[in-house]
Formats: C-alpha cells, sequence, structure tokens
C-alpha cells in the first residue's frame, strides 16, 4: 500500500508533520515559553522539503510554500515578542 501511494503524497505529508512540530514549539502550553531552537530546526526542515523539491512535490508545492511563509512569519512574530520579554525582564531587574 506505502509502494502505491505517490512520493510526492508521502514527502507533504511529514512536511506538515514538521510544520505541526514547529507550531508545537512556537506555542507551548500556557506558562511555558517557547523553544525557538526546536521550532528553527523544524522550520528549517519544512524549508529543506519544500524549497529542495520546489515544483517535483507537484499539487503539494504551493500550498507547503504557502504554510512555510506562513510559519516563518509566525516565528518571527514570537522570537520578537520573546526578545521583548526579556528585555523587559532585564530591565525590571
Amino acid at each position: 500500500q506505502l509502494a502505491a501511494t505517490p512520493v510526492a503524497d508521502i514527502i507533504a505529508n511529514h512536511a506538515i508533520g514538521l510544520w505541526e512540530l514547529a507550531l508545537l514549539h512556537l506555542s507551548p502550553d500556557e506558562g511555558t515559553a517557547p523553544d525557538l531552537d526546536q521550532a528553527r530546526l523544524a522550520v528549517d526542515g519544512v524549508a529543506a522539503l519544500v524549497e529542495g523539491l520546489g515544483d517535483r512535490l507537484g499539487r503539494h508545492h504551493e500550498p507547503l510554500r504557502e504554510a512555510l511563509a506562513q510559519l516563518r512569519l509566525a516565528f518571527v512574530e514570537v522570537s520578537r515578542r520573546a526578545e521583548a520579554g526579556n528585555a523587559g525582564g532585564d530591565e525590571g531587574g
């Protein structure tokens, strides 16, 4: 059954798994800080698949490219909030 599944579908599934993993590290449970290093690794994994394979992913390429762009925006936003929080904490104490 696995051999009958197009490889692009399987790769896309793995890319989405990495995308979800990145989101988990960007927005952990309440009271826990984001793990930016782990999130960055997952984002880079998605990018390696999406940008590395490009059009070879067929119908999956464009949706994955858009998902990667949104993930990168989320990473930047969370990073900025974390930096602002750290800067505020340093000034207060």
